[in-house]
């Protein structure tokens, strides 16, 4: 299997720095002699510039993948940690070259005890994390898509449960749309009684009004014929 182009990337960055680390270092000794350094300091600035580029390569390319989801979150951090510390590393290298004759310990660190192994590929490696420890790259890469394939099924199983509560939410929608017609036919027949009611009652008044009218008419018809008949049989005595 191919291996992973960011991690092959980081490590010829690494190589980059240390390379500047080296000639830092040589730059300063030339100087202690009394040797002209016009060639080295060129070298210098452009091993630097190349390490400053292929550090930003680094960072994006690993703002691609984690976006993308070509890596888990943990080897995004993992690799983000690596990230910063190479920016920390060519601050430092910066600082080292413009203070000329100054080895600071990132260079001693590095150069001490008899100089630098041609075999040392990451210098400044941080801890690897236990996870993945004593892990092959194609073991790293297997253990990382089944992280990524258990996170899918993750978020499969929260969709189905989003899912069922969207199409509950519109069941019960619909419920309360059932329930509203049946309020408001409700209303219209309360409504309607509610007219009849007051209608039967003004017939009702009416009637009661005629009657009462019908009572004192007659009441009166009683008392005209009851005078008249008293008239007459007085006049025929």
């Amino acid at each position: 299997m191919a291996p992973d182009p960011w991690l092959s990337m980081y490590e010829s960055t690494c190589h980059t720095a240390q390379e500047a680390a080296e000639k830092i270092q040589e730059r300063n000794r030339y100087q202690r002699n009394g040797e002209s350094t016009a060639k080295l300091n060129v070298a210098i600035r452009s091993l630097l510039q190349n390490l400053k580029e292929k550090t930003d390569q680094l960072k994006d390319r690993l703002f691609h993948s984690v976006s993308t989801r070509q890596i888990t979150q943990l080897e995004g951090d993992r690799r983000q940690n690596l990230v910063d510390e190479l920016h920390t590393r060519h601050r430092q290298l910066q600082a080292s070259f413009k203070n000329e004759g100054t080895e600071p310990d990132v260079i001693r660190s590095s150069l001490m005890a008899g100089g630098v192994k041609q075999n040392i590929t990451n210098p400044w490696l941080v801890e690897e994390p236990e996870e993945t420890r004593g892990l092959g790259f194609h073991e790293i890469q297997q253990q990382q898509k089944r992280i990524i394939e258990e996170q899918d099924a993750g978020l499969d199983a929260l969709s189905s449960i989003l899912s069922r509560q969207k199409q509950m939410g519109q069941e019960i929608g619909n419920e309360l749309e059932e329930q509203n017609e049946i309020i408001d036919d409700l209303a219209n027949l309360v409504e309607n009684t509610d007219d009849k009611l007051r209608c039967q009652t003004r017939r009702v008044m009416m009637v009661e009004k005629k009657s009462t009218s019908c009572g004192v008419f007659m009441e009166k018809s009683v008392l005209d014929v009851s005078s008249f008949s008293k008239t007459t049989v007085a006049a025929d005595e």
